[in-house]
């Protein structure tokens, strides 16, 4: 067993340190060894949940600058935001509200404890500089929380013992431009990456309001991450991690009656920091980790402050796994976080526990056991669990695995939706009501087969409910209400990778996802069918890619919107010296289209760029 875990930590090492290779491709161990679903390197042909593998080379050749937009071609994930890049988005993972999917960056935890729910600012996340995402679909988020109803794990850079670096700069429609950088290495134990962005545009009008104004909506994005890591000895490593994110936006329709105005802008600024110590006790492994989040959001209405909002996040964490036998494994941690609204004097802490215990009962049959424990200070004791197990066979010309898990959840009112029902601004129902905890379940199962030549296929059935969700009344806008009953997301994930020839590669992915409320009626902003059909072409020092995404039956507040189909397309050159060159076309046809009834979607934009690799 000790030789196994050796190899999980070969293959995680690779993970981080090379992710060039195309994940379609046969000979390709990176996209193998798997974190997200037990926070443990697990090799991904025995996970039995649903998981997504972004590595760097997709990341490069599709080049979309907001990682939202990168997640969305995915399947079972759909973004919507209110005008371009930096601004209010929401990610949403089979049909589950944003604020259910956890976003992790080398190990950070970057949600906003100041939100109305605490949930990651998607918006001011950009792609420069990452490397490897890894998706985990569905309600089976028991390592990482309760309320976690999907997780999204990046990863940045490399981590050896050789320099390394890249500088790119790019620049298109709108007055667009985004320059980055990275440089890492290491010597003697000691492993440094630090890099930085900065994005601006001029955008474009952003409201479907603002036929007076009609000023356009700019975006700025300054973003700065560091890791460094000292290996001790043999079983002893020190960690830290430091990230600075500071975004400035305008936007429209700010302020009601005589101060409304779309002479409106947004400062986001957030600084996370993570120090962790991993210790090796013979076939134990630990790590424990403190974090600390800041942040501080502000809008402002034709230059007077009208919201101001400040607060932080403390976090300990502790994750251990141990070998019970050679075919069993344990994993087992804690969790306290502590969440401040310290621009309202508002605080609430949280402690969770959890185990997981992992077999291999019989010869490529797979299974897993997971309990967590909650103590919320306002909202008492819960108990969740998560079952999974995956069955593998030999066929000729590949592997056929059969997967089924099931989950339960559970998610307390966020301190601000408890607060605004119990302020000045909330009135009769949402005043009259003591909103209570979100409890969730969900299952999925699955049939995949991958063969010998690098090409897979895959079906998803998945079916998950929600009891007594939490809305914002936007019919009378009178605060938060309990949706009281079952509301529900099930559907199918048809997903393809096939590879058509050496170079050519084709991948698809439908999702087919049935939402109702507690009425019966289709919940908003979340399309029955989703589709993307992309290419991917490498012959020698040229690649190319090109992206159709479909969307259809899909409504916002009281109206049902166009379907729609946008096509991206891209390619990129890279020659001997380190230099490539890239060109990317987002929506090429010009479509006109609205992922939201009351905002506008930017067109046709171009782009170019240069980027220098050593």
């Amino acid at each position: 067993m000790q030789g196994r875990k050796l190899s999980l930590a070969i293959g995680l090492a690779l993970s981080s340190t090379y992710l060039s290779a195309d994940e379609s491709s046969s000979e390709d161990t990176v996209e193998k060894i798997v974190v997200v679903s037990s926070r443990v390197a697990t090799p991904l042909r025995e996970v039995a949940t649903s998981i997504s593998v972004v590595t760097q080379d997709d990341i490069e050749r599709r080049g979309y600058i907001s990682l939202a937009d990168i997640l969305k071609v995915q399947p079972g994930v759909n973004a919507t935001n209110s005008g371009g890049v930096g601004s209010t988005s929401a990610l949403r993972v089979r049909g589950e509200e944003g604020y259910r999917t956890l976003v992790r960056v080398d190990g950070v935890d970057i949600s906003d404890p100041t939100g109305t729910q605490v949930q990651t600012q998607v918006a001011h996340l950009l792609s420069s500089n990452i490397t490897r995402v890894e998706i985990l679909r569905g309600t089976q988020g028991l390592v990482y929380g309760a309320d976690a109803g999907g997780v999204i794990n990046i990863h940045t850079g490399q981590q050896n013992e050789a320099l390394f670096g890249s500088v790119s700069a790019e620049g298109g429609r709108f007055d667009t431009r985004n320059i980055a950088g990275e440089i890492g290495g290491g010597l003697g134990g000691v492993d440094y990456y630090v890099s930085a962005s900065d994005y601006n545009t001029n955008g474009f009008n952003s409201s479907v309001n603002d036929l007076i104004d009609a000023d356009s909506d700019g975006y700025s994005n300054t973003t700065i991450h560091a890791r460094f890591g000292y290996q001790i000895n043999d079983d002893l490593r020190l960690g830290v991690v430091a990230r600075s994110n500071d975004g400035e936006g305008k936007f429209d329709s700010c302020g009601f009656g005589a101060s409304f105005s779309n002479f409106c802008t947004t400062n986001f600024q957030q600084n996370n920091l993570r120090i962790n110590a991993e210790y090796t006790l013979g076939s134990t492994e630990h790590e424990l980790a403190f974090v600390k989040t800041l942040v501080e959001r502000e809008n402002v209405n034709q230059g007077v402050s009208s919201f101001f909002t400040k607060g932080h996040v403390e976090r300990v964490e502790y994750v251990g796994n141990a070998d019970i036998s050679d075919n069993s494994h344990v994993i087992w941690g804690f969790d306290w976080e502590q969440e401040v609204i310290s621009s309202a004097n508002q605080a609430r802490t949280q402690k969770g526990y959890y185990l997981e215990y992992q077999s291999e009962v019989l010869s490529d049959t797979f299974v897993t056991a997971g309990l967590r424990y909650d103590d919320n200070e306002d909202f008492g004791e819960r108990v969740s669990y998560r079952l999974s197990a995956a069955k593998l066979w030999e066929v000729k010309g590949g592997e056929l695995k059969l997967r089924g898990a099931y989950g339960t959840g559970f998610r307390a009112p966020s301190i601000f939706e408890i607060e605004y029902n119990r302020g000045p601004f909330a009135f009769a129902p949402a005043s009259e009501t003591s909103l209570k905890e979100e409890q969730t379940k969900g299952y999925e199962l699955a049939v995949a087969y991958a063969t010998e030549a690098g090409s897979s296929y895959e079906i998803v059935y998945f079916d998950q409910k929600i009891e007594d969700s939490i809305f914002f009344d936007l019919a009378g806008f009178s605060g938060y209400l309990q949706d009281i009953g079952t509301s529900f997301s099930e559907g199918v994930e048809l997903i393809v990778n096939q590879q058509l020839a050496d170079e050519l590669v084709l991948t698809a992915n439908y999702t087919y996802n049935d939402t109702e409320d507690t009425a019966g009626e289709q919940r908003l902003r979340r399309p029955e069918h989703l589709a993307n059909i992309g290419l991917s072409y490498q012959f020698d020092q040229l690649s190319f890619a090109a992206n159709m995404r479909f969307v259809r039956d899909f409504v916002d507040v009281g109206t049902a919107l166009p379907n729609y189909d946008v096509v991206d397309v891209s390619a990129r050159y890279k020659f001997d010296n380190g230099v490539s060159v890239f060109v990317r076309v987002e929506n090429a046809f010009d479509t006109e289209y609205q992922d939201l009834e009351a905002f506008n979607t930017a067109g046709s934009a171009l782009n170019v760029g240069v980027k220098y690799s050593f």
